[in-house]
């Protein structure tokens, strides 16, 4: 769960990221204001927010899925046996 966050955020980021390696390899400096006006942020964000969904669909597309019957946790010969797939 903690690695779709991580990678969920890391798309979302992904956007700025970019522009501000854009602005690096321009030779601007890109923490200036002036480089960051809220139309360029608003589409850095729309575009962060689109990968960011669309990288949680495509992860949960390709999550695997349990084949078989599922056996849920029980006790045999007094110890605690896992839940698991058969």
């Amino acid at each position: 769960m903690i690695r779709a966050l991580f990678e969920t955020v890391g798309l979302f980021l992904a956007p700025f990221a970019l522009f501000a390696l854009y602005l690096a390899l321009r030779l601007k400096f890109p923490l200036a204001v002036e480089h960051w006006t809220r139309g360029r942020l608003s589409w850095l964000a729309l575009t962060g927010l689109a990968a960011a969904t669309l990288g949680l669909a495509f992860l949960t597309a390709l999550a695997p899925r349990g084949h078989g019957r599922y056996v849920p946790a029980h006790i045999e010969n007094g110890i605690i046996a896992p839940g698991r797939f058969e």
